[in-house]
């Protein structure tokens, strides 16, 4: 039977070879919710707030995250470099998509790797990522199943995640876009496991 720290391995390396330039465990103390960040999602903050079963407020938000940091040990954060320019143009959706599938890839991967219950969560909208041409979120209007439950992940912005003291306590320089002269830009996804 394997190491629990072989299979973090395989699960870090997993997220590698799926689009990710970093990936490290952490512990889910280290994780930082501030409420304030999942407030900008509300009102004129986010023109995607209330159409996405994933997004606030049908979420639960940074009560509800920090209640699953409790129930979990580690978390696999990873991170991808996007040219800055791209989250400007018609490339942010790919860019963003890309994103949430490496953050569902690495869920699956921790499951398979005996993380049962392992919770994924992106950056960005799953309704403006992967609904954008449909006119609601078929998981809060029909009959209840998303149309891409195999990619899109809840926000991590609704949750109150601070990925600034993710970067920096991996270690890694936060780069914006728009801040500057970057030429490139991060996103940012993540992985509970048990």
């Amino acid at each position: 039977m394997p190491r629990p720290d072989q299979n973090l391995d395989a699960i870090i390396e997993y997220a590698l070879a799926s689009g990710a330039v970093r990936a490290v465990v952490l512990s889910t103390r280290d994780i930082v919710i501030d409420a304030g960040l999942a407030d900008k999602c509300r009102g004129s903050g986010c023109p995607n707030f209330g159409l996405s079963v994933n997004c606030p407020p049908h979420v639960a938000g940074p009560d509800g995250m920090r209640g699953w940091l409790q129930k979990f040990n580690r978390a696999v954060v990873f991170r991808m470099d996007v040219p800055a320019r791209d989250l400007f143009s018609d490339k942010r959706r790919q860019a963003f998509q890309g994103l949430h599938k490496i953050a569902a890839g690495v869920e699956q991967a921790a499951v398979e790797a005996g993380f049962s219950s392992a919770r994924g969560y992106a950056g960005g909208s799953c309704r403006e990522l992967f609904c954008h041409d449909h006119d609601n979120c078929r998981a809060l209007s029909e009959n209840g199943r998303c149309r891409f439950p195999d990619h899109a992940r809840p926000s991590m912005s609704g949750f109150g995640i601070d990925v600034a003291a993710l970067f920096e306590t991996a270690g890694w320089t936060l780069l914006l876009a728009g801040t500057g002269e970057n030429k490139t830009a991060n996103l940012c996804g993540l992985v509970l496991i048990d």
